[in-house]
Formats: C-alpha cells, sequence, structure tokens
C-alpha cells in the first residue's frame, strides 16, 4: 500500500484576515506617521500666521515711520507760521505809513511807535527776549564786546549798549553788542 504522506496540514490564513493583521502590524507606525504629519501642518500653519503677523508688523513699523518722517518735515516748514501770522499786523501798519502822504511828522511818529508795540507784542508771543544788559556783568555767551571803556563801574561790566540782543526760549538768537568797562 502506497503510504500516504501526512503532512501536518496548517491552516491557510484567508486573505481578509492576512490584511487585517497586515493593517494590525503598520497601524503604530502609520499612526505615528498621521500623527508626524498633522503636527507638520500645525506648525506650518503657525509658521504662516507668525510670517503674516511679521510682515504685518514691518509695514506697521515703515508707516509709522514715515508717518513721524512727514509730521517733522511739516514741523520745520511750518515751525514759524505762528510767528509769522503775528508779524502781520506790523507789515500791515508799515505799510499804512508807508502809503501816508499827508507829511504829518507827528502822525508818522504816532504811527512808527504803534507799530514798534505791534512788533514788542509779536516777540512776546513768540517768546522772544529781549538782551538790555547795561549794569549787568559780561556775558560772553549772551553778549559780544566790541569795546573797552574806562568807567566807575566794576571792571567787566556793561557800560552800553549797541545794539540789542534776543534770546529765543533760552537760546540766544542775537548776542548783544556791547561796550564793557575796562579794569582800572
Amino acid at each position: 500500500m502506497e503510504e500516504q504522506k501526512q503532512t501536518p496540514s496548517t491552516p491557510t490564513p484567508e486573505p481578509a484576515a492576512e490584511a487585517a493583521t497586515n493593517a494590525a502590524a503598520a497601524t503604530p507606525e502609520t499612526a505615528a506617521v498621521e500623527d508626524v504629519a498633522a503636527q507638520l501642518a500645525a506648525l506650518e500653519a503657525k509658521a504662516r500666521e507668525h510670517y503674516d503677523m511679521y510682515v504685518r508688523s514691518v509695514a506697521e513699523n515703515e508707516n509709522i515711520r514715515r508717518r513721524a518722517q512727514d509730521d517733522v518735515s511739516k514741523a520745520h516748514k511750518f515751525a514759524i507760521e505762528n510767528f509769522a501770522d503775528n508779524l502781520l499786523p506790523v507789515m500791515d501798519s508799515l505799510q499804512a505809513a508807508l502809503a501816508d502822504g499827508s507829511g504829518d511828522i507827528a502822525k508818522l511818529r504816532e504811527g512808527v511807535e504803534l507799530t514798534a508795540r505791534q512788533l514788542a507784542a509779536a516777540f512776546e508771543r513768540g517768546k522772544i527776549v529781549e538782551l538790555n544788559p547795561v549794569g549787568d556783568k559780561f556775558d560772553p555767551h549772551r553778549h559780544q564786546a566790541i569795546s573797552m571803556v574806562p568807567s566807575e563801574q566794576d571792571a567787566n561790566t556793561v557800560v552800553m549798549v549797541l545794539q540789542r540782543g534776543y534770546m529765543i526760549a533760552d537760546r540766544v538768537l542775537r548776542p548783544a553788542l556791547v561796550t564793557v568797562s575796562a579794569p582800572k
């Protein structure tokens, strides 16, 4: 008789079960890849958001810089506007005096005095202060000595003002031209 070989029969897995086994085995790796991909997508979205915020900040800073530059330019351009507005009545008075053909000296003098008061008021509103240092100690920051003369006053005392000086906001606009007493 023929001897039949009997091989141990191993059950052959069905194809669906094999796929499930492969899927079960691959699931941790696939899940990890999907998790990394999701994290990458989230980080890319956050990076785009940060880049957008950066671009907006750079644009805003540029706008602020440009506006500040425009403001400074306008301040330089129109800084004198208020003072010039205060000088317009003075110019009107001077033109009226020049147009007067009456020849009345008293009237002309009165008009010049009025104009001088208007100019003094404009200087006051513009915070321009007159330097009239007669009797004060000589200050080289505020005065310019033209000559020294013998005098009964202490040395380096302003004896006479040849041309008045002016200051604006604690800054010398024009020093006073003065004569100073000489040491005895």
